[in-house]
Formats: C-alpha cells, structure tokens, sequence
C-alpha cells in the first residue's frame, strides 16, 4: 500500500488506514460521546447510532499502530466511553 508522506503532523498524499471504531458509551452518553469527537485529529465522523453500540467512529490514520495510538489515546480517554471494537478497513 502507498503510503504518502507524514510531514508536521499532517498526512499528505496516498493511502491511509481506515478504522471503523464501534464504542459502548456510559448509558444516557451517546450523544455527548459523538458530539466530544468531533474535530479530534484522526477522527473523520461520529454519529449516535441505534443498535448493539452507541456510537460509530470513522478514523483515519497513516499506519495501524497510529490507528491503535488514536484508540487508546483520544477515543478511549473521552469520559462516557465504555467500550471500543475497532474494525480495521481492508478496501
């Protein structure tokens, strides 16, 4: 896979990893769980979902261990997550 190039904390270029984040929030959370990740680095989309899990994050990242960084990093740390299932792309 092209990877582009990584310059000042911007990625440009080529492709990137993409992660379909499924998280379990704290219950009454949702909401406030999606709305706190918009405009995160990495984070491409966030919406309340209905179903199994409260929220589907979109991430994109150079690599996968950048990926897992966001996870643990960002998304993890956002008060109201309870659980994550990440989905790594593979087209």
């Amino acid at each position: 896979m092209y990877a582009g190039t990584y310059s000042g904390g911007q990625w440009f270029g080529g492709y990137r990893m993409k992660a379909y984040v499924l998280i379990n929030a704290s219950p009454g959370r949702a909401l406030e769980v999606a709305k706190k990740m918009e405009g995160v680095s990495g984070i491409t989309a966030a919406d309340a979902i209905t179903g199994e899990y409260d929220v589907i994050a979109v991430c994109e990242a150079p690599d996968v261990n950048s990926i897992g960084s966001l996870i643990v990093d960002k998304i993890q740390k956002i008060d109201g997550v309870f659980k994550t299932v990440t989905c790594l792309a593979v087209k």
